[in-house]
């Protein structure tokens, strides 16, 4: 489908406010992924609501996976009824307002609610994920190709610091008193819901047109597939890049799921302290995020990605072995720094290629490879952890990095200057 939005390195140039408004975004969200999928949920569903069950892992890695294949299937509709209407931030904006409420109900799950809370997660998650997609389709639209890696590190380390903020909320809450973690969820919840409120500052540069009378949403939706299958192999650059960031997002995604799973599961850590090392690990990935981002704006972003993957390859292989917790906060450093980087750039690599005109159609695209990814990633990992142990999925796990840097390798990227 070829949408109605205004060509993305057009002027008149974003206003400051609206890219505060728009990294904003990334600022709230980070607060679910982190206390929710990475941080403190996930190990309390494995130790709690699973009540310690070996399965834990992979009912938690299939969960996700689940979300995932679902935005799959819907991602085309929304797409399209965001292009044609030209109402991307209302779509947005109802994205995270589900997001928020479906994770605040976390509250009322304890030992044995498996399925409250796995439909609850896979809810929020299904509304994190769309709304990721639409905030990473406004990239084009408020950045050049000369700033382009810039603002989307920008995105990054406020995400990260937003993660931060999270963190030391989840900590002041946990060490107030016995059972409070489940007040983690709540606080989590409205954190988004309030933090995303300066998002409202994005401008709306589409234009609302109607449909002809051959035309309906869903066919629209699914056409963007069909597209998207046609259309792929004449972009070749970004072809090629999907496939890599297939397998080096799967690596990426289950370790979001399951580094707090991990490391008490492995090295006996305690809440608090997984809380404090991921504190250290936000730190790690604004720098990582802007650092990263910079590099790319000077030297390219192959050589960029390239060294975020080789340093993920030693991030995985360093954690399976890893016998001490004062080795795993190393790690969490270079793990931090790395996803931030990785995050970044490949969100950049594809606004740079993607041609005029399309941004909502190409970062469907993106969308699409990034959850088919997470659909493989995180139940590969969840039940290889709870068969073979953790040492093994986590060395497995690098598998992912080092297939897509083999792929990265062959690419030359370039900029897409004309629309199709």
């Amino acid at each position: 489908m070829r949408n109605s939005t205004v060509s993305p390195f057009d002027p008149p140039p974003a206003r400051p406010r609206e890219i505060f408004g728009w990294c904003c975004y990334d600022f709230a969200n980070s607060a679910f992924t982190t206390i929710i999928i990475t941080v403190v949920f996930s190990a309390y569903f494995v130790g709690v609501v699973a009540e310690g069950d070996s399965r834990g892992p992979g009912w938690w890695g299939t969960a996700l996976a689940v979300s995932q294949l679902i935005v799959i299937l819907v991602s085309p509709l929304i797409g399209a009824l965001a292009d044609v209407t030209a109402r991307k931030k209302v779509y947005l904006m109802g994205s995270a307002v589900v997001c928020s409420v479906a994770t605040m109900a976390l509250y009322y799950t304890g030992a044995g609610d498996i399925w409250l809370a796995l439909g609850l997660v896979i809810m929020a998650n299904i509304a994190f994920s769309l709304g990721e997609n639409l905030c990473a389709s406004f990239l084009p639209e408020i950045s050049t190709p000369e700033n382009v890696g810039r603002i989307s590190g920008y995105g990054w380390s406020f995400g990260y610091l937003g993660g931060l903020l999270s963190l030391v909320l989840a900590l002041v809450i946990i060490n107030s008193g016995a059972g409070r973690v489940p007040w983690t969820f709540v606080m989590t919840g409205m954190f988004f819901l309030l933090a995303s409120l300066p998002t409202l500052m994005l401008r709306e540069r589409a234009r609302r047109r109607e449909l002809a009378n051959h035309e309906s949403y869903w066919r629209l939706g699914w056409g963007q597939l069909q597209q998207m299958v046609r259309e792929l192999p004449q972009h070749r650059p970004l072809m090629i890049f999907f496939g890599a960031m297939l397998l080096f997002m799967a690596g990426l995604t289950a370790i979001v799921a399951f580094a707090s799973v991990f490391a008490i599961q492995v090295l006996g850590m305690t809440q608090t302290e997984i809380i404090k090392l991921f504190v250290v690990l936000q730190l790690a990935g604004v720098a990582g995020a802007y650092g990263f981002g910079v590099m790319q704006d000077k030297v390219g972003p192959r050589f960029a990605l390239a060294l975020s993957l080789v340093q993920w390859i030693a991030v995985c292989v360093w954690a399976a072995l890893c016998t001490t917790k004062m080795e795993f906060y190393i790690i969490g450093v270079l793990a931090g720094s790395a996803m931030g980087s990785l995050q970044s750039g490949a969100r950049a690599v594809v606004a740079m290629l993607t041609p005029m005109n399309r941004a909502g159609e190409f970062f469907g695209y993106w969308g699409f490879f990034g959850k088919l990814a997470a659909v493989i990633g995180q139940p590969v990992f969840g039940w290889i952890a709870a068969y073979h142990g953790y040492q093994v999925a986590v060395l497995a796990n690098a598998g992912f990095f080092a297939a897509g840097l083999l792929i990265l390798l062959t690419l030359k990227l370039r900029p897409a200057v004309n629309p199709l």
